[in-house]
């Protein structure tokens, strides 16, 4: 009996002293860092891995990769390029070291990676979250007027409201509307957050061309800088030509003087 409790005492504390993932967030078309910060004197091989398939084996400075977006970078380190939405999830990242050149250890790091994105969809638009719902278990909507969680989707049952469709992972909200706006959140089975978009609701300018983000506003600003410039010019023009004239009407009243 006393066996079976110092075992049971054993197995609970490997399992509390487990590490949990490191949390990672990247947005979609960027890249992000899956640091490893080993201090081992010799790494031989380096693995990542995903639960439904190997991702990266380096063996020395030769690697084997079944996406070209992932590479090893340094000792240990992988960084994944031109993130899309199927990324999020989590990664097993394995290191075999040497530190005393007399056996090969493995360690073993955890992460769990988010993926973040911004929409500006216009009203009456259609919005397509291509390859939103792969790896997910239900998509919540928060709309920007509520603090509530709503579910749209859930897997086996699919969506929830007459706008919206799901054809082979891709949600599809038809005839877009300003309580379409907000957050929407991917969950897994876990309840782990894999994805989160802000949906906002793109709006015209003066000329007709769409304002979607800080950027475009900055560039109007200049397009408005860029039309004072020539006003400006124009306004020192005619005070230059003003002052010519008084300068001349003088100089005439002045002479007609002496000459008298």
């Amino acid at each position: 009996m006393f066996r079976w409790v110092n075992l049971l005492l054993l197995f609970s504390f490997i399992i509390y002293s487990e590490s949990p993932p490191v949390s990672v967030t990247g947005k979609t078309g960027g890249s992000v860092t899956l640091s490893c910060e080993s201090e081992a004197r010799e790494i031989y091989v380096v693995e990542l891995k995903r639960p439904s398939k190997n991702i990266l084996y380096c063996e020395k400075e030769e690697c084997k990769r079944a996406d070209k977006r992932v590479f090893k970078k340094g000792s240990c380190d992988i960084i994944i390029k031109d993130l899309i939405y199927s990324d999020a999830g989590k990664y097993t990242l394995i290191v075999y070291y040497n530190n005393d050149q007399t056996e090969v250890k493995p360690e073993t790091l955890e992460y769990y990676l988010h993926i973040h994105d911004e929409i500006s969809v216009q009203k009456g638009e259609d919005l397509k979250l291509d390859g939103l719902l792969i790896n997910a278990d239900k998509v919540e909507h928060q709309n920007t007027i509520s603090s509530e969680w709503k579910e749209v989707w859930t897997r086996g049952h699919g969506v929830n409201s007459g706008r919206l469709t799901d054809h082979h992972g891709n949600l599809t909200i038809s005839n877009f509307t300003v309580t379409d706006t907000g957050t929407y959140r991917v969950l897994d089975s876990n309840n782990e957050i894999l994805i989160t978009v802000s949906v906002t609701e793109s709006v015209l300018d003066w000329k007709g061309n769409l304002i979607d983000t800080d950027e475009d506003k900055t560039d109007d600003t200049e397009h408005g800088n860029h039309w004072m410039l020539p006003v400006g010019v124009f306004v020192i023009m005619v005070l230059m030509a003003t002052l010519v004239l008084l300068v001349r009407t003088d100089f005439v009243i002045f002479r007609h003087r002496h000459r008298d």
